[in-house]
């Protein structure tokens, strides 16, 4: 097989000597200094990405931190002139620890608590993403006690199914999110937070999935919620995110660009007003990043597969494992070379199920030791990693300019025990 599709690797991705290096940073260097498994994240790419979606949709536009979040994360987009969207109490926190001021976040979430609404109410939270009719009712309480009436937007349901993984549909009408169009229910919502005094309403909201790629699904979802706000004269439309990105080689996927360009033209054609906000996350972050992992144990199983165990495994990358979803591999040491070999990359967990890549092509002198990768792993990686088998979770490294740094430190065995009584 042809060798690894350089266009699915960070922009800063060059070759050095045959060596690949991501913002300057070698990337064996990097994991003879971090060890694996590493996160390493172009800061620039990131960055790049930010500007972009700014560029399309100007103020509105938040960053989706389930993709990605920490710290310096949630810095870097407020930095580049993000709002950022937050779905829990965790995530409001975080974002709030690196400084962004509390009226530039976006608070989301289908069953949020009193105390998770509370902490966004008390902190000043810019805009309340409204779920169901269960949370306009804790509102009204909160109100009573706090005082505070927050500016809210109500997710509407479409009842478009967006060509996606199940998992990751949330716009048709079977879905727990959302006030739902066809039922009626988006009307009354509408009626009641316009009637309310606990509550400024402000706008709709929509988000139908994640990685999707087509964009006609994308554009119906503006049509729907453009018609069921039609008459309440909202100053705000958010068409939420879902973008999806490439992560094999035959996948291709629309630009932030050309996502943008194709709602706002949809939005002016429909004759909308409103402004139009957006909440895009893995386009932002996935591309990003790679994961490095050390290769271990091969196992050769004549006629049937060879297995390529690695350090890591569906701790630091789930999404094959609840998605199937497909990753190419490739050696650092040789991103030019042949691919050849047919193997299945899986991780040290004590699961069948435990795999990165099931088909991945790679050199055929591949060997124990070797430094193996995998590209597009910046979202919905770290931020869905996990301890299972008590295994700690890897660092995040942002690289830039040749410099790394270090943003996430690895966990420790100390760690796994720290919260035990």
């Amino acid at each position: 097989m042809s060798p690894f599709p350089f266009r699915l690797l960070p922009d800063s991705a060059e070759l050095t000597c045959g060596q690949l290096r991501i913002g300057g940073c070698g990337l064996l260097d990097l994991a003879n200094e971090y060890g694996t498994p590493l996160f390493v994240y172009d800061e620039q790419h990131l960055r790049d990405r930010c500007r972009e979606a700014v560029a399309v949709f100007g103020d509105g536009v938040a960053y989706a931190t389930k993709a990605f979040l920490c710290t310096e994360m949630a810095r870097l987009a407020y930095s580049e002139g993000m709002h950022l969207d937050v779905a829990t109490g965790g995530e409001l926190h975080v974002a709030l620890s690196a400084g962004v001021p509390a009226d530039r976040l976006v608070m989301h979430g289908n069953n949020k608590s009193m105390a998770e609404l509370a902490a966004a109410l008390e902190a000043g939270v810019g805009r309340i993403v409204v779920d169901s009719f269960d949370e306009l009712d804790r509102l009204d309480e909160l109100h009573a006690s706090l005082g505070v009436r927050p500016k809210v937007l109500l997710r509407l349901t479409p009842g478009i199914k967006a060509e996606t993984h199940e998992f990751v549909a949330t716009g048709h009408d079977d879905t727990k999110f959302g006030f739902t169009v066809s039922t009626g229910d988006a009307d009354a919502a509408i009626e009641r937070a316009r009637a309310s005094s606990s509550v400024e309403l402000v706008g709709v909201h929509a988000h139908i999935g994640s990685q999707v790629f087509a964009l006609s699904s994308l554009e119906r979802t503006v049509a729907v919620i453009a018609e069921a706000a039609a008459g309440y004269d909202l100053p705000e439309m958010s068409v939420g995110g879902g973008l999806g990105v490439a992560y094999v080689t035959d996948e291709w996927a629309p630009t932030i660009t050309e996502w943008g360009e194709a709602v706002i033209q949809t939005c002016t054609d429909l004759g909308v007003t409103a402004r139009v906000l957006a909440e895009p996350g893995r386009s932002i972050a996935a591309a990003a990043a790679v994961t490095l992992y050390e290769v271990g144990t091969i196992k050769r199983i004549e006629g049937v597969r060879t297995y390529v165990s690695v350090d890591g495994g569906m701790s630091d990358n789930p999404r094959p494992v609840l998605y199937g979803s497909g990753y190419e591999a490739f050696l650092p040491r040789a991103v030019e070379a042949e691919r050849p070999m047919t193997v299945t990359v899986v991780g040290k967990h004590c699961e069948s199920g435990d795999l990165l890549v099931r088909d991945a092509q790679v050199p055929a002198d591949l060997e124990v030791g070797d430094i193996l990768a995998t590209a597009v792993t910046g979202a919905y990686g770290h931020s869905m990693g996990s301890n299972y088998n008590k295994v700690p979770r890897p660092p995040v490294v942002f690289v830039a300019e040749g410099v790394a740094r270090l943003v996430v430190r690895r966990e420790t065995f100390d760690d796994l025990t720290r919260l035990d009584l």
